[in-house]
């Protein structure tokens, strides 16, 4: 069995936990096929019934689904979705994660690659899971947490009272959205205490720095190429500029690259998304835009859990 194969036994099997008479619906491309058929080799083995959606670039982008698509997976007890992140198309992710989970339980992989998976899904979830849970627990219900980097990030907020998810490879219980490669723990942030200024070096797979500036919340002003192509994207719509994320990268093995799935779980970074919360906020929105922000230090408290992008925790 080559790593592919194994990092797909990994996902099916050990992540999702596919059973015997289980549905299982993936989204894929041609670019992503290799990865597609590995999942769908152990997804067969499990004993599930498995659907390959192929979307061709012809139909691309695509920014709503067909109504035998809404069938698809309102019937699948698993979705998986495999695409390229691609701006005009949020709304269509938008539409997966809550359909998926409300369905279901989704695992969102935008931009899996090979290397990927057999370098971050391939492995043993147990340490980085621990890891995750100490991280959890020493920001819980913080007052008063600040974000600075040497770029120029300085933003303080609150996360009293905001539950905490785990992302820790486990997508196999109904109602549960999850990524592989998995490694993060996230809340959102209480929107009215939450300003300043953040520079990030990635927003949503548009490299490059920008700047976001936010008051009680809110975005009020930015600059940057990756930013101001998103931002047109959102147009008047109030709910995407409105915080909506706080993630914490805690996967040991990932990389800061081009591609938002796997940098946002890098150690020493962190995100922010604005739009959509995901229930843990109060802000609901057809967008979702994470921006990563690198070499941090965060402190919750008086209290420093990263220092120049180094955990302090043992």
């Amino acid at each position: 069995m080559n790593k592919l194969y194994s990092a797909g036994k990994q996902a099916i099997v050990g992540s999702l936990k596919v059973k015997k008479g289980e549905k299982l619906l993936l989204v894929t491309d041609k670019q992503k096929m290799p990865v597609a058929e590995a999942l769908a080799f152990w997804a067969k083995k499990q004993g599930a019934e498995v659907t390959t959606y192929l979307m061709t670039e012809t139909l691309r982008p695509i920014t709503g689904p067909t109504s035998t698509f809404k069938t698809m997976i309102e019937q699948a007890n698993v979705t998986m979705y495999m695409l390229d992140a691609r701006v005009e198309e949020k709304p269509f992710r938008g539409f997966m994660v809550a359909n998926g989970a409300k369905f279901g339980r989704i695992c969102m992989m935008p931009g899996i690659t090979v290397d990927m998976m057999e370098r971050l899904v391939n492995i043993d979830f147990s340490k980085m899971d621990a890891l995750t849970k100490k991280v959890i627990r020493f920001m819980k219900d913080c007052p008063e947490v600040r974000v600075t980097n040497r770029l120029g990030t300085d933003i303080t907020f609150s996360v009293k009272g905001r539950k905490w998810e785990n992302d820790n490879g486990d997508i196999s219980k109904p109602g549960k959205h999850g990524n592989l490669p998995a490694g993060e723990c996230y809340t959102a942030p209480v929107e009215s205490t939450f300003t300043g200024r953040i520079v990030v070096s990635l927003i949503d797979d548009k490299i490059g720095r920008g700047e976001m500036i936010f008051k009680k919340g809110v975005l009020v002003s930015w600059r940057g190429k990756g930013i101001e192509e998103i931002m047109k994207g959102i147009g008047s719509d109030p709910t995407g500029r409105v915080v909506g994320e706080f993630g914490i990268g805690t996967n040991k093995g990932a990389k800061i690259c081009k591609n938002m799935l796997e940098a946002e779980k890098a150690f020493g970074t962190v995100h922010f998304a604005i739009g959509d919360s995901y229930g843990l906020g109060k802000n609901k929105s057809k967008f979702h835009f994470d921006g990563l922000v690198e070499k941090v230090t965060l402190t919750a408290g008086r209290k420093t859990l990263i220092r120049n992008g180094v955990y302090l925790l043992k």
